[in-house]
């Protein structure tokens, strides 16, 4: 092996003993499970590899860029993994392949200077069996797999690019003229309104039916085959995987969602780089679908959807499945535009609970911490908890909880016109979803449109959340609506000329302390017959122009205020 080829491993992807994560600060669970809070979380397994090594040039690999190496690269993997495992090495160059699979007990190593390019050839995808947001349906090979596999890995310094720009529509509104006009010149169709471009006819024609890559029985191979190209595949797919590493490598420009470990458990992500267009429709960065036991550190993400999301199906076929997103701690990683910093759902049918943020950056992100949901999910989402995140130039709100969300971008194009949800009372069933026992401490966000908003469900108020030393300056204050047990302390809200500070609408038990502003032309709001108990105290009300006003069936006797 030549010099410019050696292989370069930290000792990290070579042997990784049990991750055992702590923090300050305590959690409990009822119900019987275990027990777990910030000083014990439950341990990651991490994954140990064999020393040898097989290079991929042995199979006849080629990095010019034109010699398509799928079956040299899952030839090497296959060899390994019948030797019992090791490492399977890209040297440096540009290397073209089609849809790889990783197999148990072999680290895909990606040396310097290594570009791991997928085709745009489509053919080279095969239509199989898989998921998307939460659903089984048909979809496209993903260039990256596995599925059932155990103690896999990629690792290293090189970039795997999914040839995105081939498989995704693009909106005009989200391009200047000059790229706009260059798109079309690259080939492509566009809607019948002319607003957005779509790479084929095929890619056309599935974006005009509901849910096109759905299995049912009277579809069958020939109406896929005619829509194929709508069928985006997510990059890198790892379903019912253990013990799974991903270090170092930059994988970006994905036809879908970035990275999507589904239904796999004891998941280490450590050091990488996800990068998408920031028009990319669905181009999430990190997407834990009913995972178990994951560690998410020192990683960055650029992308055109959701940032780090957490996810467990969606609908009946979530409940169904019943396998929530547990377990999870994702800290000391920064995330760059995306419509979400930190996200859960809106797909967690399945659920999701014990997951602990810490010691994170959003910048320029449409939303900062975002939790997302709507009638029909059902799921309970529980026990979340972040601290020490730090937000710049946010663009919506800071911190979000949401249980009306639409399947739209958070921030309206310009000309953009969107309805507001029409509140009504239904009843609870199997579909209805909760949000219950949120704990965030320590946020600093500098520029916001709002700095906290809470909605929940006139049947199913959000209930239960903590938030605690929030230093935001934005646009607007807090707006709390159908919500019980919402406790704000030591909050201080840099708003110029709020009308209202902070807005109530039917809240239940709201405590308000030590709230710091500078100054607000109204300083509380209340609305709605279905107020109770809110207490405001260690706040300077004489720094608004008015105090309190109520509404909507809302009564003065519903606040208290006390020093």
């Amino acid at each position: 092996m030549g010099s410019k080829n050696k292989l370069i491993i930290s000792a990290m992807a070579l042997a990784i003993p049990l991750i055992a994560i702590s923090f300050s600060g305590n959690a409990q669970n009822k119900g019987g499970d275990k027990v777990y809070s910030f000083d014990n979380l439950p341990v990651v397994a991490t994954t140990s590899f064999k020393k040898d090594t097989i290079n991929v040039l042995k199979y006849g690999a080629k990095n010019d860029g034109l010699t398509l190496n799928t079956k040299s690269i899952n030839q090497a993997i296959t060899d390994c993994n019948q030797r019992g495992g090791g490492v399977v090495v890209i040297p440096e160059g540009l290397w073209l392949t089609g849809p790889i699979e990783l197999k148990s007990n072999v680290n895909l190593h990606l040396q310097k200077n290594s570009l791991l390019q997928f085709t745009k050839d489509f053919n080279q995808y095969p239509l199989v069996e898989g998921n998307w947001e939460g659903i089984p349906q048909m979809r496209n090979q993903s260039p990256i797999w596995a599925e059932g596999q155990e103690n896999i890995a990629i690792t290293g310094y090189g970039i795997v690019d999914g040839a995105g720009e081939a498989w995704r529509m693009v909106k005009k509104d989200k391009l200047t003229e000059t790229q706009w006009k260059k798109l079309l010149a690259s080939g492509g169709v566009l809607s019948e309104n002319q607003k957005i471009w779509y790479p084929s006819e095929k890619s056309l024609k599935g974006s005009k039916i509901k849910d096109p890559g759905l299995i049912a029985q009277d579809k069958n191979a020939a109406f896929y085959a005619g829509i194929k190209d709508f069928l985006r595949p997510n990059l890198l797919v790892l379903t019912r995987c253990k013990r799974v590493l991903l270090e170092g490598v930059t994988f970006q420009n994905s036809p879908a969602w970035n990275l999507h470990p589904l239904m796999s458990e004891d998941i280490t992500i450590r050091n990488v780089y996800a990068k998408n267009p920031w028009y990319a429709q669905n181009g999430d960065g990190l997407d834990l679908e009913s995972c178990k036991n994951v560690l998410v550190e020192g990683s960055t993400f650029d992308v055109g959807d959701d940032g780090i999301c957490i996810k467990s199906g969606r609908d009946a076929a979530g409940r169904k499945r019943a396998m929530p997103t547990e377990n999870v701690v994702i800290r000391n990683s920064t995330v760059y535009h995306a419509h979400g910093g930190f996200v859960i759902g809106s797909e967690m049918s399945g659920g999701a609970r014990n997951i602990f943020v810490t010691d994170c950056t959003f910048i320029g992100t449409d939303i900062g911490l975002r939790f997302k949901t709507t009638r029909g999910r059902g799921g309970v989402v529980e026990n979340i908890y972040a601290r020490n995140i730090n937000m710049k130039d946010i663009a919506g709100e800071a911190i979000l909880f949401d249980m009306y969300y639409a399947a739209v971008d958070p921030i309206p194009l310009t000309g953009e016109k969107r309805a507001i949800p029409k509140v009504e009372l239904l009843p609870v069933t199997e579909g209805t979803p909760m949000f219950r026992k949120f704990y965030i401490t320590n946020v600093v966000c500098d520029g916001a449109s709002k700095a906290v908003f809470v909605r929940g469900l006139p049947e199913m108020s959000i209930s239960d959340i903590y938030l605690d030393n929030l230093t935001i300056k934005a646009k607007e204050g807090i707006d709390i609506q159908e919500a019980k047990n919402i406790q704000i302390t030591n909050a201080h809200l840099d708003v110029e000329k709020a009308l209202p500070l902070i807005y109530i609408q039917n809240g239940k038990s709201i405590g308000l302390k030590n709230i710091g502003y500078s100054n607000a032309e109204l300083l509380l709001r209340v609305n709605g017959n279905k107020n109770g108990d809110i207490k405001l105290s260690g706040t300077d009300t004489t720094k608004a122009k008015t105090k309190t006003e109520f509404g909507h069936g809302a009564e003065a006797s519903v606040l208290k205020v006390t020093k």
